[in-house]
């Protein structure tokens, strides 16, 4: 596989918190990206996240942000939008979440982001030893703790699915 030195596994490094990195076979035919890599990988889908990048509407912060979700749920826009201080959310068109993370979709991590976003954790994760989220590459997945990730994306916990 080509090299792991992506920019989220140097953005981990870099905030000096414990990692695994797991590999994979991409299926770019995949329905759900996360659930097939947890499925490939062996892994309960409850510990798989996905990374979207969505756009925010009116108030304060308008632009973009980063939400980290359970792989098999589905992001509560509205709540975002509450989180975000902003009046409407949505998930950001695929050229403009390249354009922004620098990741291609199927690849795009919360960690090494080409531009600086606001990150949202769901608190899902509070209860969990250790989360998977993207490495930065289709096929290359980072297992770290929820704190963690946390602490090397500089996110935020937030109540951020559809219950």
């Amino acid at each position: 596989m080509a090299t792991k030195g992506t920019p989220a596994v140097r953005a981990v490094e870099a905030a000096g918190v414990a990692y695994r990195l797991l590999e994979y076979d991409y299926d770019p035919n995949a329905a759900a990206i996360g659930l097939a890599a947890a499925e490939a990988l062996g892994l309960d889908p409850a510990l798989v996240y996905k990374t979207l990048v969505c756009q925010l509407e009116g108030g304060p912060a308008p632009g973009l942000a980063c939400a980290i979700i359970p792989a098999a749920a589905r992001l509560d826009l509205k709540a975002l939008a509450a989180v975000a201080k902003v009046k409407k959310s949505d998930l950001a068109p695929q050229a403009v979440a390249e354009r922004s993370s620098g990741y291609v979709v199927g690849g795009i991590s919360p960690l090494g982001q080409r531009r600086k976003l606001p990150t949202f954790l769901d608190r899902s994760a509070e209860a969990l030893a250790e989360i998977i989220v993207n490495g930065g590459r289709r096929g290359l997945q980072l297992a770290l703790a929820p704190a963690d990730l946390i602490k090397a994306a500089d996110a935020q916990w937030a109540d951020i699915t559809v219950r």
